[in-house]
């Protein structure tokens, strides 16, 4: 983590003290006993300081606080876990912090497939409820990521290659507007915001809950391969190649992975230097094996490929679910051909130098690549794959992990698409998160909602 800032005292934010006494009194100013600890995401790589931060406990709470935000002068930057905090940085100064992990209801509809999940709910939350019933939701590599933040992001889930983004399964959204309106926008009233919901990240009003689609799904082949490291190119351009023709019932994600000694990790794993795919493929262990026997042809040192739950899916690829400091960059490339794989190989394997923890390459294509039939501000990605370079500072410094992920982005330069995944992409341009027309329509819509600039949105179109 970055060395922190003196702590700012609450003289230096006179105008935040009208929020004292709102959202049942969990509202933090600077000097608080519990200001240091409220305003932490989950990513401690940011060490922002709010004028305050505030624990709302429902969509009245919200409207409160909101309007007395407003009232002081002061901006609202919405956040449920803060995964996705870093593009948050240097701009929270003048600005209410407002957590939603206090709202946490969650309900799962059987007839109707549906599930509807408050602000502050976790994936891991609805794929146990939803796997209770044998249905699945299409939720993110880690359980401890929050369900409204990543679908307003888009969310590229384990299904994504059959299904689509989770974005594009919203049916309803319910949200305070910078004036303290209540909206429940559907595809009947106010479908322009359900529009900006499915993709457009944000930054248009405080979400308070989505409604979305689950899938029939109770269990799926799913798992790990692993070889040492020294195999990275041979494994990588074979991955690449059988990518290509693989059924859109299977999504897969390959990974360089300098896998640290830390107790939680599987014993057979720990201090590795391994490249790894997992698999997830929506079909019987019969089907399932026939479509990674390709794979399973380069004669991997680990293998722990199984039918499982759907509910365990989301536990998969290992993801640390504890507040860590991390550092993430990616791209979308159009191809993944044996020159991209030495590119990569060389900047990110054995022999480069590189300290990242690891480097992802997620199979896209599918029904990714398809216009989804709602529509949204996102309704595909333009990629074939999505490659993400991840680190912790181990000692050499921020700057030295952001520039060994920039190397393997540069390296990919010939095959990298003009948009981006702004979820994983937190210093690209805004404007390569959309179509110019999406674009253009979410600074509309926000405009319209937000005429006076009240939100600070993570990763959204904006008009400041």
């Amino acid at each position: 983590m970055p060395d922190s800032a003196p702590l700012p005292t609450a003289d230096a934010y006179p105008d935040a003290g009208a929020l004292r006494g709102l959202a049942g009194g969990a509202v933090h100013l600077p000097g608080d006993p519990l200001y240091d600890e409220a305003r932490m995401p989950w990513n401690l790589q940011v060490d922002e300081h709010p004028a305050a931060v505030a624990y709302p406990a429902d969509p009245q709470e919200v409207a409160r606080v909101v309007k007395a935000a407003a009232a002081a002068g002061l901006r609202v930057a919405p956040q449920g876990t803060g995964h996705g905090a870093p593009p948050l940085a240097g701009r929270l100064g003048d600005a209410v912090l407002l957590r939603t992990s206090a709202m946490t209801g969650l309900s799962v509809d059987v007839a109707t497939r549906t599930a509807r999940a408050e602000a502050g709910v976790l994936w891991g939350d609805v794929v146990a409820r939803a796997g209770r019933v044998g249905l699945a939701g299409m939720h993110m590599s880690s359980p401890s990521v929050g369900v409204v933040g990543s679908s307003l992001g888009g969310g590229v889930s384990w299904y994504a290659r059959q299904h689509g983004l989770q974005c594009s399964a919203i049916t309803a959204v319910e949200l305070v507007l910078a004036d303290g309106t209540f909206v429940r926008a559907t595809e009947d009233h106010d479908a322009d915001l359900l529009w900006a919901a499915r993709g457009g990240s944000g930054g248009f009003g405080v979400v308070t809950s989505l409604e979305f689609d689950l899938l029939p799904v109770r269990t799926a082949y799913a798992g790990m391969l692993a070889w040492d490291w020294e195999h990275a190119r041979r494994v990588l351009t074979a991955w690449g190649e059988w990518t290509a023709d693989a059924p859109e019932a299977v999504t897969s994600v390959a990974r360089i992975f300098q896998i640290p000694d830390i107790e939680w990790l599987p014993p057979h794993l720990r201090a590795r230097k391994l490249v790894v795919v997992d698999a997830v493929v929506l079909g019987d262990a019969e089907a399932g094996a026939r479509a990674i026997a390709p794979l399973r042809a380069l004669r991997p040192e680990v293998d722990t490929f199984t039918q499982m739950p759907a509910a365990d899916i989301a536990h998969l690829q290992l993801d640390p679910q504890e507040p860590t400091a991390v550092y993430a960059n990616s791209v979308l490339v159009h191809g993944l051909p044996a020159d991209a794989v030495d590119a990569l190989v060389d900047v990110a394997g054995p022999g480069s130098g590189s300290n990242l923890l690891f480097v992802e390459l997620r199979q896209l294509g599918g029904a990714l690549a398809r216009p989804a039939p709602r529509g949204g501000a996102m309704d595909h990605l333009d990629g074939s794959f999505l490659v993400l370079g991840v680190g912790l500072d181990v000692g050499t410094g921020w700057s030295a992990v952001r520039q060994d992920a920039l190397r393997i982005l540069d390296s990919l330069s010939p095959w990298t698409s003009s948009a981006a995944y702004l979820s994983m992409a937190y210093e690209a341009a805004a404007r390569r998160g959309w179509s110019p027309a999406a674009y253009d329509r979410l600074l509309r819509i926000r405009r319209q909602v937000d005429p006076q600039g009240l939100f600070v949105g993570p990763q959204a179109a904006s008009n400041d």
